[in-house]
């Protein structure tokens, strides 16, 4: 008698036979690495989103959607010749041990603070190896873009390259705000988008001073958005109604109404 596979084998054996060309699924024979990068981002998306909610049931769900990316992509590697899933997680094995030798190699204990800077160090040294000399080269390009610009003005400052106080933030806030009105009074949408852009690469600089990250607090932002036009919706149909047959005023002093009901919470 035979053990049974462990569950990582069972998942394993399971991409494996949806892939198979004779008798597999037809949609995932078809996929490819672009194909399928959507997929895994909006998969990561999930996890955070019931992380956000406090669902442990549904994160265990989206933890293992995202996991199957991963071995998504680790079979369509396999069947080329590229790479095996044992590979990807050997090679994760190896990393944390390599850039955490205050723990697996015997050296000193290290603060929180201390191993963020260890971290870098050890990046930065894995970006030679890798001949990316620039300190910016390995900021991943398909990040969401609040996220690469904090990442981005986040690496520059470790070396000098940052405002000093959140202050000269603030003030550059100002500043990009006067260019943006001014693009848009011109009527130049051109230059007042790069000026839009500008702005919001400002916005992740003091998101970052503020130590906020700005993906979640514009997440919490949207959260909150909905719940208060929800609340609109639900008073309309109290007398029958949708949105579309009210007035702005009205649903302005609705939306008031659910400003004031969040600030007593």
């Amino acid at each position: 008698m035979t053990d049974a596979p462990s569950p990582m084998q069972r998942l394993l054996d399971v991409m494996a036979r949806l892939r198979d060309p004779n008798g597999g699924c037809p949609w995932d024979v078809e996929q490819t690495f672009a194909t399928i990068a959507p997929y895994t981002v909006e998969e990561a998306y999930e996890v955070a989103d019931a992380i956000e909610r406090n669902d442990m049931k549904e994160l265990k769900v989206e933890l293992g959607d995202l996991l199957f990316q991963v071995v998504f992509h680790s079979r369509m590697a396999e069947e080329q010749g590229l790479f095996r899933f044992d590979d990807v997680a050997e090679a994760m094995a190896e990393k944390l041990i390599r850039r955490h030798p205050h723990v697996f190699g015997g050296g000193d204990s290290r603060t929180a603070d201390e191993q963020t800077v260890a971290w870098e160090t050890q990046k930065a040294a894995e970006r030679k190896a890798k001949q990316q000399h620039g300190v910016l080269d390995d900021v991943p390009v398909g990040l969401p873009a609040l996220t690469r610009a904090v990442k981005l003005t986040r690496r520059a400052g470790r070396v000098g390259f940052d405002w000093p106080t959140t202050a000269e933030v603030l003030e550059k806030l100002r500043e990009e705000i006067a260019e943006l009105e001014a693009e848009i009074e011109a009527g130049d949408m051109a230059k007042a988008r790069e000026e839009l852009g500008d702005f919001l690469f400002v916005v992740a600089n003091l998101a970052r001073k503020l130590d906020v990250e700005p993906e979640d607090a514009l997440r919490a932002a949207n959260a909150k958005f909905v719940r208060r036009f929800h609340h609109i919706e639900a008073r309309l149909a109290e007398t029958g109604r949708t949105p579309e047959q009210s007035t702005l005023e009205e649903m302005d002093g609705f939306w008031n109404e659910a400003r004031a009901a969040d600030k007593t919470r």
